[in-house]
C-alpha cells in the first residue's frame, strides 16, 4: 500500500542524505512531498537543487503516514522555526512512522518528545540526544518502534533499508 512521506528540508542539507532515501521511497512506490519554508528551490551542502513541493504554512500533518528528516545544516535552520517543531511533535505524538539521519534527530530534540526514546545521529548530535534523555546507541540504524535513526552517510544503505520495510507495514 502506498504511503504518503513527508520530507522537510531547506539549504544545506546533506545532499546524499536527501536523495538517496527519496529514491529508495519513490522506487518502492510511496508518494513524496517535499517540505520547506517556502514554495521554492533549495540548496544541498555540494550544490544539489532540490524543488519545495509545498511550504510549511501549506501542509498538514494528518495529511501524511510518515515523516523523513535529512541531516546536514537544514535541521539546525527548521528546529528554529516552531511550525515545523510542531509538524516534527505530531508524529512523535501519534506514533506515525518518523525517520531521521545524521543531524536529523536535532529537529526531534526540539519537540521535547525525545526523553526515554531510544535513538543514533552523527556524533556531535549524539551528546544532545543524551542530555534531552534519550538512550543513545552509536550504530548503523537504530529502531525504537515507529521511529527510526541513523548516523552518517556511509550508514544509508542499512537506512534505506530499514526505512522501506517499515514503510511496507
Amino acid at each position: 500500500m502506498m504511503k504518503k512521506v513527508a520530507i522537510v528540508v531547506t539549504d544545506l542539507v546533506e545532499d546524499v542524505e536527501f536523495v538517496d532515501p527519496v529514491k529508495a521511497i519513490r522506487d518502492a512506490g510511496h508518494d513524496v512531498t517535499v517540505i520547506g519554508f517556502e514554495k521554492t528551490t533549495v540548496t544541498g551542502k555540494h550544490g544539489t537543487a532540490i524543488m519545495i513541493d509545498r511550504s510549511i504554512a501549506e501542509v498538514n500533518p494528518e495529511d501524511f503516514d510518515a515523516l523523513y528528516i535529512p541531516g546536514g545544516f537544514s535541521p539546525d535552520q527548521l528546529r528554529a522555526d516552531n511550525r515545523f517543531v510542531a509538524f516534527t511533535r505530531h508524529f512523535l505524538m501519534t506514533n506515525k512512522l518518523i525517520a531521521a539521519l545524521c543531524h536529523g534527530p536535532q529537529l526531534m530534540i526540539q519537540t521535547g518528545l525525545v526523553h526515554g526514546r531510544t535513538m543514533t545521529s552523527y556524533l556531535t548530535v549524539q551528546p544532545d540526544l543524551y542530555y534531552a534523555g534519550a538512550r543513545v546507541c552509536d550504530q548503523p540504524v537504530v529502531i525504537d518502534g515507529n521511529l527510526i535513526t541513523s548516523r552518517e552517510p556511509k550508514d544509508i544503505p542499512a537506512f534505506n533499508q530499514a526505512l522501506v520495510a517499515a514503510l511496507a507495514k
